[in-house]
């Protein structure tokens, strides 16, 4: 039977898609499962979708999915890459049959929707400390035997909370070490420790590992990274052996997870240490489409470290195609994608393909097209000194910038082939 927290795997894999309830779905094509998409014969730049519309192309998520993965393995790490990235059970399932240790979340409700999906091995990467969200927790691991998730904790106030809450079960935690300046995590790793004793003397909990975040702090200089890993790699190193000595660790393989998109590299250099027992956990998860801004400036850096050209390294797969509407001025195009249909908080996007009216075959964007504006559901597309300008008619690729808040504004994705051809469909679950 479906429960709000636990629906039918048919209906979270193969939903029924209609135009009413997904954007860019054909406006005159009957409702359909997802599985049905990709035998339709639909062509983008047939006109058979209406723009704009978010994509993912085939060849390059494949490909960032095994890239990734073998990075993982050649470090003798594991992967439990970040779900809130798409939200995508459809990618979930890629990720785990790539060779994924499990998927990371930041909540329990994502964390159901992963389970409903087939995962059972999770990370949630937050603290978990309201009743309900307890109880729901509790609620997951009791009905389905042989999930783990464990949460994080980062103060004995939160242990209050989780105390009080009298749950069936004891939650497997990790604690968090942070950094000054920025969001969770103990500062100090003398109180890290006390807290690790105080979490393995609380029958509420089972102390399950150690965790830690330094993606806010990346900036991009190799010095100032690999210092910044460095240090927070041998703070969770050394609260680890301190946990170990003491046998505070109440399973037989904790885990030591760090790791979020920017350098990830680096962390997983510096994850696993020697000789310990320990499952060590990337959770890197913007990399399965990557993007054309933030991303892609840092795997640049990343590239250069690992003596990867960057044609082989990560590719942007997520593309947001939109049409030019309006040539209202010189030197300004209008196309009728905005603010509510990709992402703006790490930056615009940029135009990277054209198609101009009538063509099957998309171009590379001319190098001084950009984008300099965006409305709710327009953008301002300057041509500069471009040889060529856009026309009234045609359609344009935007390469976004930080695929997560892309990912949310839309509630399915198709997949297409190098000639945009649909072959696959994504949905999203936010």
């Amino acid at each position: 039977m479906d429960t709000p927290l636990a629906p039918s795997l048919d209906a979270l894999l193969d939903p029924l898609l209609d135009p009413l309830a997904c954007k860019g779905y054909p406006l005159g094509a009957p409702a359909l499962r997802r599985s049905a998409i990709g035998c339709q014969g639909w062509r983008v730049l047939a006109g058979d979708l209406p723009l704009p519309l978010a994509l993912i192309r085939r060849d390059a998520l494949q490909h960032n999915l095994g890239w990734m993965q073998r990075l993982a393995d050649d470090a003798g790490i594991g992967l439990a890459p970040h779900g809130k990235t798409t939200m995508a059970p459809a990618l979930f399932r890629a990720q785990l049959d790539a060779g994924a240790w499990g998927i990371t979340f930041a909540n329990v409700q994502q964390l159901a929707v992963g389970v409903a999906a087939g995962v059972r091995r999770a990370l949630i990467a937050n603290q978990v400390l309201q009743a309900g969200e307890l109880g729901a927790l509790a609620a997951l691991l009791q009905a389905h035997p042989g999930l783990r998730a464990p949460f994080l904790v980062d103060s004995t106030a939160q242990l209050a909370l989780i105390e009080q809450a009298a749950a069936p079960l004891a939650f497997e935690v990790l604690v968090e070490l942070g950094l000054p300046g920025g969001r969770t995590g103990v500062r100090d790793d003398t109180q890290a420790l006390a807290l690790a004793r105080r979490l393995h003397a609380s029958p509420a909990v089972r102390l399950a590992g150690v965790e830690a975040y330094e993606g806010l702090w990346a900036t991009g200089d190799d010095a100032g990274d690999a210092a910044l890993v460095n240090a927070l790699m041998q703070r969770l190193h050394t609260l680890a052996a301190a946990c170990e000595a003491e046998g505070l660790f109440e399973v037989d393989q904790p885990i030591v997870s760090a790791g979020g998109s920017a350098v990830f590299d680096l962390v997983a250099r510096g994850l696993k240490p020697p000789g310990s027992r320990w499952q060590p956990l990337l959770r890197s998860g913007c990399y399965v489409t990557h993007d054309d801004g933030a991303y892609r400036r840092y795997a640049q850096v990343v590239n250069r470290r690992l003596g990867c050209a960057d044609a082989n390294g990560l590719r942007a797969a997520l593309e947001v195609w939109a049409v030019v509407q309006s040539c209202p001025e010189p030197g300004l195009a209008i196309l009728n994608a905005g603010k509510r249909d990709v992402s703006t908080d790490w930056g615009l996007p940029v135009p990277v393909k054209w198609a101009p009216a009538g063509e099957l075959r998309p171009r590379e964007a001319p190098a001084g097209w950009t984008i300099d504006k965006l409305n709710d559901q327009h953008a301002y597309l300057r041509p500069g000194d471009a040889a060529v300008s856009p026309q009234v008619g045609d359609r344009v690729a935007l390469g976004i910038s930080h695929p997560c808040t892309t990912f949310d504004k839309w509630r399915w994705m198709p997949v297409v082939d190098e000639d945009y051809a649909v072959v696959d469909a994504i949905t999203t679950n936010f």
